[in-house]
């Protein structure tokens, strides 16, 4: 049996608010969610009030870039010090939390861990245990970095995937009996979640099992080149933890290496093959801001894509639901248009752009899926003409986005959940934003925290 070290696996000591805690109020979804919706966060601020909550500890990512940037950042090491040092954290042995979520009518399990970050790798071409399933904007990472780097605890929104079609390594200990920390409703429409420790000395089938998985890896891809895990969400939080465990790695010695805290990530682990994870689409708005109309947006963007795609066109109105033409607010139908062709090599993208409603068609595509023939495109849009890109999960909100004259909305389709490890196992990460773990009210919500400090 392989010890979790050898599988980028460390069993934490997991901080959580004291007993009596308003966990409802304590547990805000993930920062990168309702980027476009301040309205959101509005709200969550106002259901918090005073009471102790993970909303004091994050910053959400419409904040980004903003002049509240800079003020909230430091309110967030403030409250991390004052929730360390009056007691409104406790630290549990170490264990991990089985976590029980049910949302939108679904439920799914994981399981609260950390992992190594030297066994996590996001650069392309990358063979290591832990690998990315989009491509990384490096970007990205120094405004988040501003965050994490001295912060004294870590709060995850990371959901890390493992590939167990005989559902071994988690599902089992929801069988068990464990300790339950807390059962509570997600404000929001978060739906309701449960959490029930286990100790480390009650991990044992846990062990056992992912040591099969990683047996079986090392069969598959051969030894050194395992893969066992791949990411569901949080890749650029879980980057950011890596950018910073490498600065601080510079100045230890090799032993204080091995078992300082900043070198491991709080994450929850779960397993792709669970009934309760849906692979949701994410779309695209471009935000015109005075510098381009909507329609212009659409127009530019087909000229791109011709570029690489020489059949790619707006299909006219006339053409009919199927082609040109369709009713971009109802969902089922806006899916039905993506589906559509794609025996026949050929993509079709309901497009929205000041109410209107068309359908973007890709014949004979280069890329091997949508989101990647159209990511190209868009971000040499943004490039070029100085405007805004948000990654929206809901097409109710995409068309609300898409009404105004000045924006454009992008629905795709949903990405088949089992082809997830063979894709990135085979061609590395996938074109950026390819897949959502189910909507916006769906995804994690910080609950466990953990210390940074030595």
């Amino acid at each position: 049996m392989h010890a979790f070290s050898e599988m980028g696996l460390r069993i934490p000591r997991i901080q959580l608010p004291k007993e009596g805690t308003d966990y409802e109020k304590w547990a805000v979804v993930a920062c990168d969610q309702y980027t476009s919706e301040p309205a959101y966060w509005e709200e969550a601020d106002r259901i918090v009030g005073t009471s102790p909550s993970t909303l004091r500890m994050i910053l959400p990512e419409y904040y980004l870039g903003k002049p509240q940037e800079e003020e909230l950042t430091k309110q967030i090491r403030s409250h991390m010090k004052e929730y360390e040092e009056t007691g409104v954290l406790r630290t549990l042995p170490e264990g991990c939390m089985l976590v029980k979520r049910t949302a939108a009518g679904r439920t799914r399990l994981g399981l609260v861990i950390a992992v190594d970050l030297e066994a996590y790798d996001y650069t392309k071409g990358s063979t290591s245990l832990i690998r990315a399933t989009e491509r990384t904007i490096t970007e990205r990472i120094p405004p988040r970095l501003r965050i994490r780097r001295g912060a004294p605890i870590e709060l995850p929104h990371i959901i890390i995937l493992i590939d167990d079609p005989d559902k071994t390594v988690i599902e089992p200990l929801a069988k068990k009996k464990g300790t339950v920390v807390y059962d509570t409703d997600l404000m929001l429409d978060g739906g309701h979640i449960t959490g029930t420790f286990f100790p480390k000395e009650a991990l044992g089938g846990v062990q056992e099992a992912f040591s099969r998985l990683y047996d079986k890896s090392t069969e598959c891809f051969g030894k050194g080149k395992e893969f066992l895990m791949a990411m569901g969400d949080g890749n650029h939080s879980l980057a950011t933890a890596k950018a910073a465990w490498e600065e601080i790695r510079k100045t230890l010695s090799p032993q204080e290496r091995e078992d300082h805290p900043a070198r491991y990530a709080l994450c929850e682990l779960e397993n792709v093959h669970d009934d309760g994870i849906v692979f949701e689409p994410i779309h695209r708005v471009l935000f015109g801001e005075g510098k381009l109309t909507g329609e212009e947006i659409v127009r530019k963007t087909v000229e791109i894509l011709k570029k690489q795609n020489p059949d790619a066109y707006l299909a006219e109105e006339s053409d009919g639901n199927e082609a040109g033409a369709v009713d971009c607010g109802d969902r089922d139908a806006a899916q039905r248009v993506t589906q559509t062709g794609r025996k026949e090599d050929s993509y079709r993208i309901p497009v929205i752009y000041g109410g209107t409603c068309r359908v973007l068609v890709i014949d004979h595509p280069v890329s091997g899926l949508e989101v990647g023939a159209l990511q190209t495109a868009l971000d040499e849009l943004v490039r070029t003409e100085g405007i805004r890109i948000d990654y929206i999960h809901g097409e109710q909100t995409v068309s609300e986005l898409a009404s105004s004259v000045e924006n454009a909305g992008f629905l795709l389709p949903s990405m088949d959940k089992h082809r997830l490890f063979p894709a990135v196992a085979a061609d590395g990460a996938l074109p950026r934003k390819t897949f959502s773990m189910g909507h916006a009210n769906e995804k994690r919500y910080y609950l466990e925290g953990r210390s940074l400090q030595v």
